[in-house]
């Protein structure tokens, strides 16, 4: 929304600055990083009084880890409500409501929040570190692919940019066209991408810590990707629509160091599979936008 504030750089100087996104990329990174300072410690008390403990494996099921792990027992899970909201406000405020990338790369993130958040409460309900079976959401991560695949499909300036596939640094792609496998690859990569964070997230600070490092190589790619000068020189292929993915990845750049704050060691609370599955795929979501899957 902040965008449209540079139609007034005629009455007002230095408005022209909103239309620019690398400033509208800091502050993203900036607004994200306060909300989650601001907000962190009533979401934990919230968790923590609605009873959404962590709930951990036995020792019969991983032996040493549960020892390892016993201290973490009871301790607020869930907080990737905490990261999701903080990434979605600051990206609806700063990056451009016109762009259909921002908007897929939102509701990747909202989708799989949602399943991650239907996951963490089964697990807490039962009391076990067992929730929705991995058959399920499988299904569901498909389900999404499927949503992606079409959004770029059915759109003709989108179509030959879907079905290409690129290496780093080659401006070609090595396969000009995927065909169907198109929606085989989209799949793999949002499917792989979510479920890598979400197996990551074992250790205090260990899947943001490494979220934000992917995060911020992701918003060089994008704004890269969306700068023909910049795309041309580094031979990446050049997409416009991809540069307004700079302010969500900054987003959730800031919002990540904002969680870390929290979840750094000792933890003081868990993103669970609310927030490993959602800015997982919503990573992945990137990649494929600025052709960067690989």
């Amino acid at each position: 929304m902040m965008y449209y504030l540079h139609r007034f750089s005629d009455q007002f100087i230095g408005f022209n600055v909103f239309s620019y996104v690398t400033f509208r990329s800091v502050a993203a990174a900036v607004t994200a990083f306060v909300i989650s300072l601001i907000f962190g410690n009533f979401v934990i008390r919230k968790l923590t009084a609605l009873k959404l403990g962590q709930p951990i494996r036995l020792a019969a099921e991983v032996h040493r880890l549960a020892e390892l792990h016993g201290g973490k027992q009871g301790t607020p899970t869930m907080g990737g409500v905490l990261i999701i909201g903080a990434v979605f406000l600051s990206s609806i405020l700063w990056a451009r409501p016109d762009n259909r990338f921002v908007w897929l790369a939102l509701f990747t993130m909202l989708y799989l929040g949602a399943l991650g958040f239907a996951d963490d409460y089964l697990k807490v309900a039962k009391k076990k570190s067992a929730g929705i079976s991995g058959r399920y959401k499988l299904f569901f991560q498909i389900i999404l692919a499927l949503i992606v695949t079409a959004v770029f499909l059915t759109s003709p300036l989108l179509e030959v940019q879907a079905r290409s596939l690129y290496l780093p640094f080659l401006k070609t792609p090595v396969i000009a066209n995927m065909s169907w496998f198109t929606l085989l690859f989209f799949a793999l990569v949002i499917v792989g991408s979510s479920n890598a964070v979400n197996l990551t997230d074992g250790l205090d600070g260990l899947a943001i810590g490494c979220t934000v490092t992917v995060a911020f190589a992701y918003a060089l790619l994008s704004y890269a990707a969306g700068n023909f000068r910049i795309a041309e020189y580094l031979q990446v292929p050049f997409y416009p629509f991809t540069g307004e993915l700079t302010v969500v990845c900054a987003a959730l750049v800031g919002a990540g160091f904002g969680f870390l704050w929290f979840n750094c060691y000792p933890a003081k609370v868990f993103m669970g599979d609310t927030g490993s599955l959602a800015i997982g795929g919503m990573i992945g979501v990137v990649a494929i936008c600025c052709k960067q899957e690989l």
